[in-house]
């Protein structure tokens, strides 16, 4: 019998949590070991802790190399750490790589890195066969203390959760960077595009300051960003993490004009749609007005939109009173628009 084919995208999370719990060795020094949901290794070097990362982009042809260090960096932040030092993999494709290509790639790494303080250390870049466009798989160092740690487990009973800058931001720029000919065709105008595209750094993918002056504003109980699957895979992680469930205020769910135009123009659900650029933040619920307020301050739009419940409670979005469990996606939504 023929086993069944997954879909592009993550590994199905049951097939990941087995696969993880079947082949992961224990240490005494690795504080967070692999899991669902956490974003980060963590491992114990006495007064500080070592946190790692790798994250491949697999999805964009432009701007590769801004996407690999951002990504990257949202995860070790989210871990209440400061991410420190890049390494990342280049595979170009064969027939297809000039040293424009390869130079740009080189350039947007140092770009990026340059404007968090990071240092390229180091990595590995050859042409190679079986590809049509360059991935770059990224690996980031970072370093916290052990008071400063946060989790993706560390969400409890009672929590508020915090949703920062809104749904689909990376998506957003995917979409008018890939699809800029489709979409002048349909009829958007140019200015409109380019600031779609522009969603790159304005309002950013990357989550390290949101991150930083939320945990400067409040003890957090947990983060994590958003990335492949969205926002909905999101709380998925973070609540099988912690073992929580959620009651999500369907109406405090937020998103930009412009994410939500280019979303229905190929019918896109915006909660699934590949999201870097959101942070989910954890706090009592007490804090979150002074997260909220501190993130404002700042100029980073923030809203609570979860109450964290026992687990037994599920995952509910309310909508006016009306609920329905939060949709599962087994891909994410952007793959259907460009594998069409």
């Amino acid at each position: 019998m023929n086993e069944p084919v997954f879909p592009n995208g993550k590994l199905p999370h049951d097939v990941l949590t087995e696969l993880i719990g079947n082949y992961t060795h224990t240490n005494q020094r690795l504080i967070v070991p692999p899991g669902l949901g956490e974003d980060a290794a963590v491992i114990d070097f006495g007064d500080r802790y070592l946190v790692a990362k790798t994250d491949p982009i697999t999805f964009a042809t432009d701007a590769v190399g801004w996407y690999a260090v951002h990504v990257n960096a949202n995860d070790i932040a989210a871990m209440g750490a400061t991410p420190r030092f890049f390494l990342a993999t280049i595979l170009l494709p064969e027939g297809r790589t000039t040293r424009s290509m390869a130079e740009s790639i080189f350039a947007s790494i140092h770009q990026a890195a340059d404007s968090l303080g990071i240092a390229v250390c180091g990595g590995h870049t050859e042409i190679t066969y079986g590809i049509d466009r360059p991935i770059v798989v990224g690996q980031m160092l970072g370093e916290t203390t052990p008071e400063q740690l946060v989790r993706s487990s560390g969400l409890q009973p009672g929590d508020a959760l915090i949703l920062t800058k809104g749904l689909g931001i990376e998506a957003t720029a995917l979409i008018a960077r890939e699809k800029s000919d489709e979409l002048i065709a349909k009829g958007y105008a140019e200015d409109f595009i380019t600031r779609c595209s522009n969603y790159l750094e304005n309002p950013g993918i990357s989550v390290v300051r949101d991150a930083q002056i939320a945990a400067q504003a409040a003890r957090l109980h947990a983060m994590h960003d958003p990335t492949e699957g969205g926002v909905a895979t999101g709380l998925f992680e973070l609540a099988t993490a912690s073992d929580v469930g959620l009651e999500i205020d369907a109406e405090a769910l937020f998103i930009s004009e412009e994410s939500a135009r280019l979303c229905s123009e190929f019918a896109l659900d915006p909660l699934g749609v590949i999201s870097s650029g959101a942070l989910l933040i954890g706090c009592a619920a007490q804090d979150a007005n002074a997260v909220i307020a501190a993130l404002e301050r700042q100029n980073i739009r923030a809203q609570k939109i979860a109450s964290a419940k026992t687990s037994d409670f599920g995952l509910v979005l309310n909508r006016g009173g009306q609920t329905a469990t939060l949709p599962q996606f087994a891909a994410d939504e952007i793959i259907r628009l460009f594998e069409d």
